[in-house]
């Protein structure tokens, strides 16, 4: 079976469980937090590629999150847009952003990349708390209308459930088979050793910033669908620590694997909803959680899981 074959395969697989997940929950509320579980996933597929394959570190993904969460917002609320000229123009505007800031950032490397896009993060973030006017500043943004395409209007959770992973199927299936490909063994060149690309004749510089965007179109495609989700949008769900936490996803699901991305989002996500129990110390066994997991899981939740199943299987 070829790698195309093999991961249909597996994305149908994934599909039929995910269909059929929200009718195995006792409680409606945990659909609530099967879509973030999932928007959560679409924007660290993005940083995956970018982190995991091509080498580079970002810390500003959740401010294009949140400018194309933003964008549609304010183009749909407050100018009375359409609400696919919304998502077109968040997805659009954050492709241009990511274009005009990944030009000279994606010079830096290491640390100093890491730093630059924290700088833009909080920019981002001081922006959305002053514009009071245009965002609602700390206090938020309100009255979005809830996502309606081609005359169907998603207003129930479950429908908007099935649309979230409808999305990340086709991000998945699009990045898998992105890696596959010419540019994916291009970027692991580029990861493995910058120099050694370049003497193989491949233009880092040109690869280095269609991942960077291409991952920051990913963040804004997850970013459009939350602030039409939730119908509220504030500057806190945008922050340094949404950052942090998306970067923390890649790297305890699998820097290497992209569906590792889709297990430390879905895990990540989920694990505060089932430590509430735990009231006062929820946060310490949270931290607790994720030490076992960098110490006991070096390869991530999915490499943890493929040697599992390699022992058990001899």
């Amino acid at each position: 079976m070829n790698g195309f074959k093999r991961d249909l395969l597996t994305i149908t697989f994934f599909l039929v469980g995910m269909v059929a997940l929200p009718w195995c929950l006792t409680n409606e509320y945990y659909v609530n937090v099967l879509i973030i579980s999932g928007l959560n996933a679409i924007v660290a597929v993005g940083l995956n590629l970018l982190l995991g394959f091509a080498g580079q570190i970002s810390l500003g993904h959740a401010a294009f999150y949140g400018l194309a969460a933003y964008t549609t917002s304010i183009l749909t609320t407050t100018y009375n847009l359409p609400i696919i000229v919304g998502l077109l123009a968040g997805i659009l505007l954050v492709g241009l952003v990511a274009y005009l800031i990944g030009i000279p950032t994606l010079k830096l490397s290491g640390h100093y990349l890491a730093m630059a896009t924290l700088g833009f993060g909080i920019i981002v973030y001081i922006v959305f708390n002053e514009t009071i006017e245009l965002t609602g500043g700390p206090s938020g943004f309100v009255g979005i209308p809830r996502l309606s395409l081609f005359g169907y209007s998603f207003d129930s959770d479950l429908s908007y459930y099935y649309l979230v992973v409808f999305v990340l199927a086709i991000v998945l299936m699009f990045s898998l088979n992105l890696i596959r490909s010419r540019i994916g063994r291009a970027l692991r060149a580029i990861h493995t050793s910058e120099k050694a690309a370049q003497i193989s004749g491949i233009d880092i510089a040109r690869y280095k910033l269609f991942i960077f965007v291409l991952s920051a179109i990913l963040a804004a495609v997850a970013g459009v669908l939350y602030a039409h989700y939730l119908e509220f949008i504030a500057p806190s769900s945008f922050g340094f620590n949404h950052s942090v936490l998306l970067v923390t996803m890649v790297v305890l699901g699998g820097m290497t694997n992209v569906w590792g991305a889709v297990a430390g989002a879905f895990f990540l996500t989920m694990l505060p909803e089932f430590l509430r129990a735990f009231e006062n110390i929820e946060f310490l066994l949270y931290g607790f959680i994720l030490i076992v997991c960098m110490m006991f899981l070096p390869e991530g939740i999915v490499g943890g899981i493929q040697k599992l199943v390699g022992k058990l299987g001899r």
